[in-house]
């Protein structure tokens, strides 16, 4: 097996050098992780310190044995982790001699900070519903505007029409569509990725759009319920879970720590009340009902005590 992005093959590992100041999910690096999920091979992306990475490409670094590489200090850790790193002869494995995150990790950026608000969510379309419609939506609740553009990888070329994304989805040659989203307005950007696949008579689009935000004090935490609600009430919704975290207004990650996300709020269709300490609200209509459960601002960590005591209960209703 050849490609031309590829600077090492082993049985456990490809391996991609990247010299730019940010790196994008690029059409070769999607054929790179494509013939890496046919193999059983880890996509591993190596950087120097200065880089950041995309958002889709982040995400997809968080697959099985892929791993974003920071060369610093004299060897190597994992830029999403800080955990120092050492090539095995395969692939870039964690150190097991390590007892602290690389140093080069713990150093503040160099610029300011700002927030990102995460939406992770999935509805169901029945037959002719409107594909990419939810995302839209969501789009134009956060940002006042629908996206702007949509690929199969970096950059998005594609402008957004969900006439287009619907053809595509049902000339479609394979039993699932990944794509990025970008957009954004009033100041902030939006990137996203979506996986469109048919689940029995339905077609499912599952989602994950981050909003950028320069000031932390202006994501609408107070607000999302009735965001969330909207959508429950226009598409099928299966589940949505919304959480903020400490993150570059570009939506680009650095190699460095900025601070931990935190829950805002999760809601899933059905009815179930909730567990005591976490009440359910109920949002949506009665063709889809669900419930939205509030977890916390999502600047403090209890609400991932919350988020566990609510996932729990949620496996006993469904069992």
């Amino acid at each position: 097996m050849s490609h031309p992005a590829v600077d090492a093959l082993t049985p456990k590992a490809m391996v991609v050098l990247q010299e730019r100041p940010v790196v994008p999910f690029t059409t070769w690096l999607a054929e790179g992780l494509r013939l890496c999920s046919e193999t059983g091979r880890g996509l591993q992306v190596v950087t120097s310190p200065e880089s950041r990475i995309t958002m889709p490409l982040r995400l997809v670094l968080t697959g099985p044995n892929s791993r974003w590489v920071v060369r610093a200090d004299g060897g190597h850790y994992d830029g999403l982790t800080g955990v120092p790193l050492l090539w095995d002869g395969e692939a870039f494995v964690v150190d097991p001699r390590a007892r602290a995150y690389a140093p080069n990790y713990t150093t503040p950026p160099a610029g300011p900070v700002g927030a990102q608000l995460t939406l992770t969510f999935r509805v169901r379309h029945p037959e002719g519903g409107a594909i990419g419609g939810a995302a839209e939506q969501l789009c134009r609740s956060l940002t006042g505007e629908a996206p702007g553009g949509w690929g199969t990888s970096e950059p998005a070329t594609a402008v957004w029409r969900l006439e287009d994304l619907g053809e595509m989805f049902g000339s479609r040659v394979s039993s699932a569509i990944w794509l990025t989203v970008v957009g954004g307005g009033a100041g902030r950007p939006v990137v996203g990725t979506m996986l469109l696949s048919q689940v029995g008579d339905a077609a499912e689009e599952a989602v994950t759009l981050v909003i950028g935000y320069a000031d932390p004090r202006e994501t609408p935490v107070g607000s999302l319920s009735r965001v969330v609600g909207a959508l429950a009430a226009e598409f099928s919704l299966v589940s949505c879970f919304v959480q903020l975290s400490p993150g570059l207004t570009d939506l680009t990650t650095g190699p460095r720590w900025v601070g931990p996300a935190a829950p805002i709020g999760l809601a899933v269709s059905g009815a179930a009340p909730g567990p005591p300490g976490v009440p359910g609200q109920r949002i949506g209509d009665t063709r889809s009902p669900a419930m939205w459960y509030a977890l916390g601002d999502g600047r403090q960590q209890e609400g991932w005590q919350r988020y566990e005591q609510l996932t729990g209960y949620l496996r006993v209703q469904s069992s």
